[in-house]
């Protein structure tokens, strides 16, 4: 078999078989097919796309590539959630307390943040004493005794998504639903989930702008999920404006914990409430959705979610009294409001701005090396459909840098579009599909 034949065999639009598959993925993290090559290849995918079959082999190839995480320990149906990422993107952090308070466990590896802000783990370490280097016997452990836990990625899942993905990043050949879809999946299962809950977000504020891409990569997806023996289901939600009120990571912290008391805003908690609700039915813990809704409803009203995120922050080391003492959380040394300069109703919020004003205050890194800011941030004040006078607060920046904020306040007050006229509030769930 040579890597030239299978590069010309994909340029002309032909299927590659599951051992022509395996054998380019095994080449490449071996280090026998050079970067050229499969450059070449991932071009020729770019063009010509892959089958379903053809991408569901891709991303097993790059499952078998590394490690994979062993949960049999764990009793029950173990249910992933995967977002393909956002401003204000909070849902993990109340996701987890909120499914596991009715005995779904939540087996969770996550990473830390790229771009706009930190990942889970970095907002999690915003917890005073929060440890996140779990071994996997705590992890297990934690997992049996109180249904969650949270721990960093192992460095060798999935080690040829990580070449491509990097290989990719810099041929211009990023934008591939197969090569993202097979990305997304073949870290999740390689994580040993028996079902996947996939939350892909769609609108300016997304990786996927518009909603005919988003569908095509949650179709994708789901297709890829039942064709290697993976329950998943996609639900598709708005990116057309920050997710809830806070962008950074104590402030999302905070912003769980008012959404786990039932305080949080609208979005946010229809959000949590709706995937929560599909990860419930494929742990088989209710018939179907609308049950599973009400009994998380019923959950957050009574005390037990909340509970439950103290119990989860004690077991990793973390001071759970931020909880009914958020002030403990790290605290931003400057703050400015930005005003509306004129009266209408809020028509758009560009979310990505949000988010890069959010990272320019040092909530979130340029490169992996950057040190993070774990108290700085943006917290909303109006939302999109809301009405605003004139002196209201659109928005409030917290930093550690009070040079940055002059500049960065009219880049805020600059990312909120007003109207005259009365503005509709988006839709926030577009599409499920199974």
């Amino acid at each position: 078999m040579r890597m030239v034949d299978l590069i010309e065999k994909k340029r002309d639009g032909l299927e590659l078989s599951q051992a022509e598959i395996e054998f380019i993925i095994r080449g490449y993290t071996d280090g026998v097919i050079p970067d050229y090559q499969i450059s070449a290849w991932a071009m020729a995918v770019y063009f010509q796309g892959m089958s379903p079959r053809e991408i569901a082999d891709l991303t097993m190839a790059m499952v078998k590539s590394g490690d994979q995480v062993d949960l049999t320990e764990i009793k029950g149906i173990k249910v992933d959630k995967h977002s393909t990422g956002g401003v204000g993107d909070t849902t993990t952090l109340v996701l987890g307390p909120l499914v596991a308070a009715v005995g779904v466990p939540v087996a969770k590896m996550s990473g830390r943040g790229l771009g706009h802000t930190g990942g889970t783990i970095d907002k999690l370490e915003s917890i005073p004493g929060f440890h996140t280097g779990l071994s996997n016997g705590q992890f297990l452990e934690n997992v049996n005794k109180i249904k969650l836990a949270v721990t960093g990625q192992s460095g060798n899942l999935t080690p040829a998504d990580k070449m491509l993905y990097g290989l990719r990043d810099v041929t211009a050949t990023v934008n591939s639903i197969p090569l993202i879809a097979s990305s997304i999946m073949s870290k999740k299962i390689a994580s040993g989930a028996d079902a996947i809950v996939l939350d892909v977000k769609t609108g300016s504020g997304a990786f996927m702008k518009t909603l005919e891409g988003s569908e095509e990569l949650a179709q994708t997806m789901v297709h890829i999920g039942r064709d290697v023996g993976r329950k998943t289901v996609a639900v598709i939600s708005d990116m057309d404006q920050p997710l809830g009120f806070a962008v950074g990571n104590a402030l999302e912290i905070k912003e769980a914990i008012d959404t786990l008391k039932g305080k949080g805003p609208k979005d946010l908690t229809e959000l949590c409430l709706v995937l929560g609700a599909h990860m419930v039915v494929l742990a088989e813990k209710e018939a179907n959705v609308d049950q599973a809704y009400q009994r998380l409803e019923r959950i957050v009203k009574s005390g037990e979610a909340i509970e439950k995120l103290k119990e989860f922050i004690s077991a990793q080391g973390g001071d759970n009294s931020v909880v009914d003492q958020p002030e403990k959380l790290p605290q931003a040394s400057a703050s400015v409001t930005v005003k509306a300069s004129s009266s209408g109703y809020v028509e758009a919020i560009h979310a990505e701005e949000i988010g890069r004003i959010a990272m320019m205050l040092g909530a979130g890194r340029k490169t992996k090396e950057d040190p993070i800011d774990l108290a700085v941030g943006v917290v909303l004040g109006k939302k999109v459909g809301d009405e605003v006078k004139v002196g209201e607060t659109l928005a409030t920046l917290y930093a550690n840098r009070k040079e940055d904020l002059p500049s960065l306040e009219q880049r805020t007050q600059k990312a909120f579009r007003l109207s005259g006229q009365l503005v509709q509030a988006p839709s926030l769930i577009h599409k499920v599909i199974f």
